[in-house]
């Protein structure tokens, strides 16, 4: 019994560890996202990715980014053209590419994903960036 109660307690100890070194990474990833929104996005998106109505759309609060997150981080690495619909409007505009690496992509992603009302409990990761192709 003592030994089964040392597994349990092993283990709860080994998945929180888990969990807050993902913390901590997504944090990290976040802190560095901001810097390239700060550098990249803000122009068009605004400081607080409100958008412009009929122009950029929102980030904030977007369902299109919850709803279409592999559409997203393609169009942050590929730009973005065409019609989409965010939050019931259509915009119709064109982003071009920002030249940025996958790792600047999934901190951008991040830190879009967990601020202005959005929240993603999954974070993205270089992997699944570099995995999505034109």
């Amino acid at each position: 019994m003592k030994l089964l109660l040392f597994i349990i307690f092993g283990a709860v100890i080994t998945m929180l560890s888990t969990l807050n070194f993902q913390q901590d990474k997504l944090q990290e990833s976040i802190a560095r996202g901001q810097e390239v929104y700060t550098d990249f996005c803000m122009n068009c998106h605004l400081p607080a990715g409100e958008g412009v109505e009929n122009v950029y759309p929102p980030l904030a609060n977007s369902d299109y980014l919850i709803n279409n997150r592999e559409a997203s981080i393609k169009g942050v690495k590929f730009g973005q053209k065409g019609e989409i619909t965010v939050n019931g409007k259509v915009y119709n505009g064109y982003m071009a590419p920002m030249g940025l690496d996958d790792e600047e992509i999934a901190d951008v992603m991040n830190y879009v994903y967990n601020n202005w009302g959005n929240k993603s409990d999954k974070i993205v990761t270089v992997e699944e960036v570099s995995a999505i192709k034109k």
